[in-house]
């Protein structure tokens, strides 16, 4: 399994809404400077997080983007999805996947059921307020 650029980059997009979550909007043209991605990318990735209402959009002259709910509220994975659709490393592990032919004797099966589990309960127990913590712990690791 590999996380795409858009799947990065919504959640380091997200991260940085929160950091900067101090009640007025973010410009997206501020988070692609601090972050260095593309503006045009950007928009693209906020259109899909404000259609699942994780973000709000504000519009004029002091518009941007504002979390729609609490750094708290967010985890990992619901970004993932949202963004990367299903982070299965096999189809056969999938919530929703037909069922298999060979699934009684397939041994490999097990080994990537452990790897989705192991995943999937990594990024669902780490939250954006985890993620701003850690940064907040990077930023006084830094010393002149």
């Amino acid at each position: 399994m590999r996380i795409s650029t858009k799947g990065r980059y919504a959640v380091r997009l997200m991260l940085d809404l929160a950091i900067n979550n101090s009640g007025t909007p973010v410009r997206l043209k501020d988070v692609a400077k601090r972050q260095d991605i593309s503006e045009k990318y950007l928009e693209q990735i906020v259109s899909v997080l404000n259609k699942a209402g994780y973000v709000r959009s504000v519009r004029g002259p002091q518009g941007g983007y504002i979390l729609h709910k609490a750094p708290q509220d967010y985890t990992v994975g619901m970004i993932l999805r949202l963004t990367e659709g299903s982070l299965a490393p096999v189809e056969c592990v999938e919530d929703d996947a037909p069922a298999c032919s060979r699934e009684n004797e397939c041994v490999t099966r097990i080994l990537w059921k452990k790897l989705n589990d192991a995943v999937n309960d990594v990024v669902d127990n780490v939250t954006l307020e985890d993620l701003v913590s850690w940064q907040a712990s990077k930023a006084d690791e830094y010393v002149i």
